[in-house]
């Protein structure tokens, strides 16, 4: 045998002995496997039959400075994410995370899950009928991870290089294989006609809308107060299993409103079509009208299986007020839940507990399991033995509006934190100071709440006061933290990620625009993320997120409110939506109409 054949046939041995590398998939699933096989014609929530038509219009609460979605700059505009800017994959809303082909027909995860490729789609086109190229995801990634909102830009960081692969694909390249989800961040990248605008114009925003791929084109921007979307009827996907049965509306519009009462009066005199209701009180007594009783307005109640997320006043703990924990928690002590729920909201809500609540993803009633106490054992400050337990829950009064034995309790907390009630004010003996704050809010509507919370403070000489602003100063606020409390929810979905970064992480607590409202900063809570971002089994991602839920609860950092059990929707009868309710609740792309 010769040299040449003796080292061909050890290395024929050895790619023999290796695993076979998997081959570029059509779907994909953060832990498991994809619900539906290749060849699938639709999903199972959909009418793939539902014909097309018509006009959908839509109430929107405040007003809109930009039609860029994707940027800090302004306040943006709704749809545009949703109808004209697609993603490389598209999401299942029958499952915790799986992505299945949109504008890439295939993704590919590297052994070593260091990189990630994704072929396009050769039918994928913009709508100015331009093909979709390599280019055009490469600068799109490009600039939203300089120029995008702080999500974007503090996932893509983790991205080293994005290159082409052959004629359709393009590679993505992390620091490392810690974070398991990022492949699947990056298949929910949106994906514009990045050529038609320069960086500046990209960071600027304003009305020129960004050239995108999907199912609508704008058709009509009245500034601030309402846009428009017309059906492309050459959309490029319209016949691939994500879309078909979607997208059915020929028109879909979106009203701007600056006051509440005004928009659900428009709602009921049949302006806007359909409502996803909030209020309990307006769900329990505002809806007996003719146009329900007859018939032609539908109430209907819609499961969602996912999380209810944490909906709380939040406390800015960049702000010196609030520093002191026990401070916080007294005045999360002072709030009466059962009182408010019985009497702001005909007792149709329910205590949230959980930064995950309503969901098996919730540490609340469960002891901290093995994988957990490992995880917090390098923190043993970080978690309350009660919470490490399962066993705090948040104080429950007796309903009458007094709230004596919470008060009390609340009052030991402050005494302990150094302050004094002198003349009927909280005070601080070193300063003098009150302890007062201001709760910043965008809506009449919060009012009734926040206006109960501040005066269930007084009794203790707590000064709160409720300030209302307009929607653009109150974003404006927002993003620059200048704010002592504010109202917020986190929603959250059964595959929380790399946006727990964007709300919790010590690297986001002073970027702009961050959803890290309440300045947390905690070693504990950036490993747990760490943790659940690398865990390779679902046990393991459980368990790294009730750990983040403990460490979290455990801070202080926001009175929790409640959640609607289920979804509240009030439509017009001409509106008809599939029989299958995703896990994900109801939603309106999948609706049509019969009288066009």
């Amino acid at each position: 045998m010769s040299f040449g054949k003796f080292i061909l046939g050890l290395v024929i041995a050895a790619t023999a002995s290796l695993p076979a590398a998997a081959a570029p998939q059509s779907a994909i699933a953060l832990h498991g496997s994809p619900l539906f096989a290749d060849g699938f014609t639709a999903f199972p929530y959909v009418n793939p039959s539902a014909p097309k038509g018509g006009k959908l219009t839509l109430g929107v609460p405040g007003s809109y400075e930009s039609v860029n979605p994707l940027i800090v700059q302004g306040t943006p505009v709704s749809g545009i994410s949703d109808f004209v800017i697609e993603p490389l994959m598209a999401r299942s809303r029958d499952e915790p995370f799986t992505l299945y082909g949109l504008l890439a027909d295939t993704i590919d995860v590297a052994d070593d899950r260091k990189s990630v490729t994704f072929t396009i789609n050769p039918l994928a086109r913009f709508s100015d009928h331009q093909p979709v190229t390599q280019d055009d995801v490469i600068k799109s990634f490009e600039l939203l991870k300089e120029e995008g909102r702080p999500n974007h830009r503090t996932y893509f960081a983790k991205v080293t290089k994005a290159e082409k692969i052959g004629e359709r694909g393009v590679r993505f390249t992390f620091q490392d294989a810690t974070d398991r989800e990022l492949p699947l961040i990056l298949g929910l990248m949106p994906v514009f006609a990045a050529r038609t605008m320069t960086p500046e114009q990209f960071e600027t925003g304003g009305m020129k809308p960004l050239l995108g791929s999907g199912p609508y084109t704008v058709s009509n921007i009245d500034a601030g107060r309402s846009i428009s979307y017309r059906r492309d009827p050459e959309y490029w996907g319209k016949d691939l299993p994500v879309n078909r049965g979607r997208y059915n509306f020929d028109e879909i519009r979106f009203d701007y409103f600056r006051d509440a009462s005004v928009m659900f009066e428009a709602f009921k005199s049949g302006n806007i079509d359909l409502r996803l209701e909030e209020d309990p009180g307006r769900w329990a007594g505002g809806y007996d009208i003719p146009a329900v009783h007859d018939g032609r307005l539908i109430k209907t109640e819609f499961d969602i299986g996912l999380p209810a997320g944490m909906t709380a006043l939040v406390f800015n703990t960049r702000r010196p007020v609030f520093s002191d924990p026990r401070v916080r928690r007294a005045l999360m002590t002072l709030f009466d839940f059962e009182w408010t729920n019985r009497t702001l909201y005909n007792g149709l809500f329910k205590r949230t507990e959980s930064y995950f609540e309503r969901s098996y993803l919730a540490s609340t009633g469960h002891p901290a399991d093995a994988r957990e106490r490992a995880l917090l054992a390098p923190f043993a400050e970080a978690v309350r033995p009660e919470i490490l337990e399962g066993t705090y829950r948040f104080p429950v009064s007796d309903g009458s509006g007094q709230n004596r034995a919470n008060q009390k309790a609340a009052f030991a907390l402050l005494t302990e934190a150094g302050l004094v009630l002198k003349d009927g004010r909280l005070i601080d003996p070193k300063t003098g100071r009150q302890l007062a704050f201001e709760i910043l809010a965008n809506s009449n509507a919060q009012e009734a709440l926040l206006l109960s919370y501040a005066r269930s403070l007084a009794p203790l000489g707590i000064s709160a006061r409720v300030r209302v602003v307009d929607s653009a100063q109150y974003q404006q606020r927002l993003s620059s933290f200048d704010y002592d409390m504010i109202q917020n929810t986190w929603p959250s979905s059964l595959s929380p990620g790399n946006e727990q970064l964007f709300r919790w992480s010590a690297k986001t607590v002073d970027s702009k625009g961050s959803f890290n409202f309440a300045g947390v900063k905690d070693p504990a809570a950036d490993a747990m993320i760490e943790s659940m971002l690398a865990a390779e089994s679902e046990p393991d991602f459980v368990s790294s997120v009730r750990a983040l839920d403990r460490v979290l609860l455990s801070g202080d950092y926001v009175v929790p409110l409640f959640y609607t059990p289920r979804q509240w929707v009030a439509y017009w009868a001409r509106l008809k939506h599939p029989d299958k309710t995703p896990l994900f609740g109801y939603a309106v792309d999948t609706w049509w109409t019969e009288n066009k």
